[in-house]
Order: structure tokens, then sequence, then C-alpha cells
């Protein structure tokens, strides 16, 4: 059998990876093998458990204040040797983070060939994420099989002249929203009681967002709270000091606002049924709040993601306290603008996403 290297290294690569790794396992086709860097720690691990994924190699790669420069070459010097040792036919990664660019271009000095799960993302502006964008895109250079999840990331790489083959499948993440969702069915969060309350569910942690415009995001909370005081917001706050001493200075106080540690996707999955709306600077989160019906502002000035502002179940707000307030009251009270929103179908696919991807990898390594 063929070998196939998947590479994880954050909690978003775990999710939508997910998938992959379970029908390419279940094809019996291919041997599987999964590397963890470790960029993201317990939450990938809890993940590789909730989805009953073994594996193979965990290469602790993160240490505490580390710059990327210094992580970016211990992932590459890392899968060098891991390569080496057990090389494959094959290295898949996903989307955009330092894990997913090093691990490609450690493929590419081993000449193995590179799968890119959700390529074709763009924002047009190259510093905007940082250093998102830039990965996608040297990504999508060395590529031989890109998987597009939207017409619009297709159209993306067929512009940019990419070498390889382009395939759109849909996003990996609905399908494991669907093996998940039926988990959380009346689902409660352990320790709280929502019932009386709409919860607005609150994620922030993106490095363009780190300073000021955290600070103007938690002054827009505590405005709205000052208006609508029966609201209960929920923040699952980030690990990472430069975001979790901002939040905890600004919004540790304020009775109306639950800070928690970072949730288990299958909580994540809950709360996502349960709350009004969301204000988020997520990726995923605006790919998976559709498919249950939530409205969803995202707090970011670009998004790679523009379908879904386009079909409507997401509006890109930025970091402005005052139209962050302007915005999520208006959802509140205005009752047929949060059905527009929550009634429009979800654009990122159907939960055969994976299935794509396996029928495209069978061909290409036939």
């Amino acid at each position: 059998m063929k070998l196939i290297t998947i590479v994880i290294g954050t909690r978003p690569e775990a999710i939508k990876l997910a998938p992959v790794v379970k029908i390419l396992s279940k094809a019996n086709i291919f041997k599987v093998r999964v590397v963890l860097t470790g960029q993201h720690k317990e939450m990938v691990s809890k993940l590789m458990k909730l989805f009953e994924i073994p594996i193979d190699v965990n290469l602790n790669v993160l240490k505490f204040g580390q710059s990327l420069s210094k992580l970016s070459s211990k992932i590459i010097l890392e899968l060098e040797k891991e390569f080496i040792l057990n090389k494959p036919s094959l290295v898949i990664i996903q989307g955009d983070t330092t894990t997913a660019f090093c691990a490609s271009l450690a493929a590419f000095y081993q000449n193995i060939k590179i799968a890119h799960v959700e390529a074709g993302l763009r924002t047009e502006n190259l510093f905007n994420p940082f250093p998102e964008e830039a990965n996608r895109r040297l990504i999508s250079q060395i590529s031989s099989l890109h998987f597009a999840p939207t017409n619009n990331a297709k159209q993306n790489l067929i512009n940019a002249n990419v070498l390889g083959k382009i395939f759109k499948t849909g996003n990996t993440v609905i399908d494991a929203l669907i093996l998940i969702k039926n988990k959380v069915e009346n689902y409660k969060l352990k320790g709280f009681d929502f019932s009386k309350n709409d919860l607005i569910l609150v994620t922030v942690h993106r490095r363009e967002n780190w300073g000021n415009n955290l600070e103007n995001i938690c002054n827009a909370i505590k405005n709205i709270i000052m208006k609508k005081p029966e609201l209960l917001f929920l923040i699952p706050v980030h690990p990472n000091p430069i975001v979790r001493d901002v939040i905890f200075n600004n919004l540790g106080k304020q009775k109306e606002v639950i800070l928690i540690e970072p949730m288990d996707y299958q909580d994540l999955i809950g709360v996502l049924k349960i709350c009004k709306l969301i204000l988020t600077d997520s990726g995923g989160i605006q790919e998976e709040a559709p498919s249950l019906g939530k409205p969803i502002l995202v707090l970011r000035e670009t998004t790679e993601r523009p379908e879904g502002i386009e079909a409507g179940t997401a509006k890109l707000i930025g970091t402005d306290a005052k139209l962050i307030e302007k915005e999520t009251l208006n959802l509140l009270e205005n009752e047929l603008e949060y059905q527009k929103m929550s009634k429009k179908c979800n654009p990122y696919g159907d939960g055969k996403a994976s299935e794509r991807i396996l029928s495209a990898i069978s061909n290409y390594l036939d």
C-alpha cells in the first residue's frame, strides 16, 4: 500500500482533517500516517480522541514565547526527519497555518507530492490575516492537488495559474459537523443554564486583532450590556496571554460575561446550536454556524470566506466599537433582519467533501 501522511498542527486543522483521515483509513487502499506537530497541544489531542483517530507521532514543537521563525524552523527540521524515515507518496495539509506551510515546504524539499485541503482562500491583502494569507499563497505554488471548498476558491487558484490539479470539493468542516452534531442533541454546557437569557457567543484570537482592536471589541460588549443587561456573553478565552490578559482585564468583572477555557469541539457545536448569534474572527465558525441557522458578525476587516458574506449568512463589520454595538443591537431588535440571515443556506458544502477528496486522491495515486 502507498503511504499517505497527514500533518496536523492546530485545532482547526484537526477538525477539518479528521473526516479525511477517517474516510482514507476506512477505504483501506492506502496506509495512513497521522503526524501532529504540536502547534496546538491539548486542544488537538482532545479532538483526536473525539474523532477516534490514532496518532502515529507527535513532534511537540511548541515552546512558550516561540517566534514564528523558530516555530517554522523546528517544524521543517522535525518533518524532514519524519519524511526521510517514513517517506510517503503524498502529504496532506489543510488551510493556512504555520504547520500547513512548513509541512508543505518540508515535503517539497523531499520531492514528495502535496495535497492542500481548503485551497484557494484569499483576501487579496498579503498582510491580513498575517501570516495566513502568505502561507496559503505559498502552499498553492508547490501543491499537486488543490481541494477548493467553493467556486470562488477554485477561481482564485485558476487566476493564480497554479500548477497541479484543482478540485471543487466543499469544505470538510461540514463533514466534521455532521459527524458530531448528533452527539449534542438537547445540549447543556456543564455548570451553566442559558435557558432564560439570549446567549451571544464571542470568539476572538487572531493576530491582527491583538492590542487596540481587542480593546475595541471588549468596549463594544460592555456598551451592549449597558443597553441590554438581560443578555449573556460567552467567551472561550484563547490561552495566549496577549489575548487572555486583555479580555480578563476588561470583562472579568462583568456578571453578564462568562469567561471559560477553550471548549472541546462538541461543546462548541452545542453552544452554536443554542446561542442567539455569534461575534467572531474565526474562519471555521463562519463555515459551521450557517448549518445551524446562526447569524455571524465577523470582527475583521477582511475575510477569505466571501461566500458567507455574499450569501447573507455573515456580515463583515470590523472592530470599531460603535459599529459592533450597532450591528449586534440591530440583529437583536430587528426580527426580519435576524431571520434573513438565519434562514440562508450554508454556501460551504453538503458534507461530502471527504468523499470527493478520497476519489481525487485514489485516481491521482492509482
